[in-house]
């Protein structure tokens, strides 16, 4: 498996969760890795890789296919997002957001996935892969923190998990897509939890691994027939 954004949160819980099943995974995220790295061969699998520069994408995957060495490619999850606020920390609306922030959000949330699994169709193929978008309840409704240009480049990125799918499939490679709510992790902004629980019918909110079982379920045989799917992973949120 392929996974960008896995230094932390729902990535490294993913991670994780595959590592234990006994996949061998390529690691990929703008940092180095972590000294203290939970799972095996975490140093020579990890690639570090600034998904805002096009031309980093394209010579990142060359470097993927060449760690491959031939072998095939089971699963490319698409974890990592950026979803910048203002220099106060607040959130940035339509009337607020510079247009290079747009760019940079779109190049990273949009842009990067299906550079990824452009560029990885063939071991893909070859491993009859899956390709699992992660985007968010945030691209299907306002939300109190997540920004404008985030919100609507994970609607694009929803849009662009059904083309895909329909594009890939055709190749035998399904591509489905996650949707999360509230989870807990490092980056839930302040009031969060007082301000979102209301709204969740479950009464809480996720764990980054209940979101990493899901990836998992999506990128095994059980799922061997569901392709151009969002699943919410919300506790209800979204009804």
């Amino acid at each position: 498996m392929v996974l960008t954004g896995a230094s932390r949160g729902i990535g490294h819980a993913t991670v994780k969760r595959f590592s234990e099943a006994g996949w061998r995974i390529i690691t990929c995220s703008r940092s180095p890795l972590h000294p203290n790295c939970p799972w095996d061969a975490g140093e020579e699998n990890h690639l570090q890789i600034d998904l805002a520069s096009p031309t980093e994408i394209e010579s990142v995957a060359r470097e993927l296919i060449e760690k491959l060495d031939g072998a095939p490619l089971h699963a490319l999850v698409n974890n990592a997002g950026i979803s910048p606020k203002s220099e106060t920390g607040d959130r940035m609306d339509s009337m607020s957001t510079p247009l290079d922030v747009w760019h940079g959000v779109f190049q990273v949330n949009v842009f990067a996935p299906v550079m990824l699994a452009r560029a990885l169709i063939e071991p893909l193929q070859q491993g009859n892969g899956t390709v699992v978008n992660v985007t968010s309840i945030a691209g299907s409704r306002v939300h109190e923190f997540a920004g404008t240009a985030y919100a609507a480049s994970k609607a694009a990125l929803s849009a662009l998990t059904r083309e895909m799918a329909s594009d890939f499939g055709k190749r035998g490679v399904r591509v489905n897509a996650i949707a999360p709510g509230e989870i807990l992790t490092g980056i839930l902004s302040p009031g969060s939890e007082e301000a979102m629980l209301p709204s969740i019918p479950l009464g809480r909110f996720g764990t980054s691994e209940e979101v990493a079982e899901t990836i998992f379920f999506l990128c095994n045989d059980s799922a061997g027939y569901i392709n151009g799917a969002e699943l919410h992973v919300n506790g209800g949120q979204h009804v």
